[in-house]
C-alpha cells in the first residue's frame, strides 16, 4: 500500500500548483460553453417532458394523490429539474474525462516526468490514435453499464455505489492508458495492467466516488434549477479538478511502477548457473580495472 498512499500525496500536492490549477481551466472554458448551449437549446424542454412523462405515469397519479392528501402539492414540477440535473450528471462526467485525457492528460504526464522522473526512457508504446481509441471503447462500456444499471438506481443505496464504481473503471482504464502510453512500451503496459491491475481500480474507484460528491449536492439542493447558469460552471470545475487530481495520481503510480520495473528486469539478469565439464570463460571482473578517475601517488 506504500505506493498507492504516496502517489496519493504527491498527486494532491501536485494540484496545488498554479499550472495544474490553470490546466484545469481550459477545459472548463470548453464544457461551460457546450453546457450553456445545452441548457438554452434543450432545459426547457427537457424538463417539460420529463414533468409531463411524471404526471402522465398511473401508478405515479396514485402517489401523487396520496401525497396532496398529506399538502403536498406540485411535485411533480419539483421532481422534474432536479431528475433532469440528475441524469445529464453521467453526460457531465464522461465529457469530463474525455476533455481531461485529451486536454490535460499529456500535459500531465509531462510535468510529472520532468519533476520526478527526467530519467525514464520515453518508449512510446501507446499513440494519439490508440489513446483516443481505447477512451472512446472504455467511454462507450461505460455508457452501456450506466444505461443497463439505471433500473437498480431506484435502489437508494445502489443509487450512490453502481454510478461511482462505473466512473471509477472509465477512470481506471482511460487515466492509467494515458499514464504509460508515453513512456512503457506495450509489453510493459500490459505488465503493469496485470501485476496492478487491484491498486489501479481502487484509484480509479475512489475518484469515481469524489466525481460523484458534486452531483450529490446538486440532488441535495431543490434551489439549484434557480441557480443552473452559475453553479453549473463551478460544478464542472470541480469535476475537471478531480479528474486532473486522478490523472495526476495515476501518473504517479503508474510511472513509479514502470521505474520499478525496469530496475527489477536490470537486476534479475544474472549469470546463469555453470554445466559441469563445460570450460568457463574468465569472469569481467579479472580485468583491470579503470583508474584513470583514482588520484595518483
Amino acid at each position: 500500500m506504500g505506493p498507492l498512499f504516496d502517489s496519493f500525496w504527491r498527486a494532491a500536492g501536485y494540484c496545488l500548483m498554479p499550472r495544474v490549477v490553470a490546466l484545469s481551466l481550459l477545459p472548463l472554458l470548453l464544457i461551460t460553453l457546450a453546457a450553456w448551449g445545452a441548457a438554452h437549446f434543450y432545459w426547457q424542454p427537457a424538463v417539460a417532458w420529463m414533468q409531463a412523462m411524471l404526471e402522465g405515469s398511473h401508478w405515479l397519479a396514485l402517489v401523487w394523490d396520496w401525497l396532496q392528501r398529506f399538502g403536498v402539492d406540485n411535485l411533480p414540477v419539483l421532481l422534474a429539474p432536479l431528475l433532469v440535473l440528475i441524469l445529464a450528471t453521467p453526460v457531465i462526467v464522461i465529457v469530463c474525462v474525455l476533455v481531461v485525457a485529451v486536454l490535460m492528460a499529456p500535459a500531465i504526464v509531462s510535468l510529472v516526468a520532468e519533476r520526478r522522473f527526467a530519467q525514464l526512457e520515453r518508449k512510446r508504446g501507446g499513440s494519439f490514435v490508440s489513446s483516443v481509441l481505447w477512451s472512446l471503447g472504455a467511454t462507450i462500456a461505460a455508457l452501456l453499464a450506466l444505461v443497463v444499471s439505471m433500473p437498480l438506481w431506484l435502489i437508494p443505496p445502489l443509487v450512490l455505489v453502481l454510478p461511482p464504481l462505473v466512473w471509477g473503471w472509465l477512470t481506471y482504464r482511460v487515466m492509467a492508458f494515458d499514464a504509460l502510453a508515453e513512456h512503457a512500451s506495450r509489453p510493459e503496459r500490459q505488465e503493469i495492467f496485470r501485476q496492478h491491475r487491484l491498486n489501479l481500480l481502487v484509484i480509479g474507484v475512489l475518484c469515481g466516488f469524489l466525481g460523484a460528491a458534486p452531483g450529490i449536492v446538486w440532488a441535495s439542493g431543490v434551489v439549484f434549477a434557480a441557480a443552473f447558469v452559475v453553479l453549473v460552471p463551478v460544478a464542472i470545475w470541480i469535476y475537471t479538478l478531480v479528474f486532473a487530481f486522478s490523472s495526476l495520481w495515476f501518473t504517479h503510480y503508474c510511472l513509479a511502477a514502470l521505474q520499478r520495473l525496469r530496475e527489477r528486469g536490470a537486476n534479475v539478469l544474472e549469470p546463469a548457473e555453470p554445466i559441469p565439464g563445460d570450460p568457463q570463460p574468465s569472469p569481467p571482473a579479472l580485468a583491470a580495472p579503470d583508474t584513470t578517475d583514482l588520484p595518483r601517488p
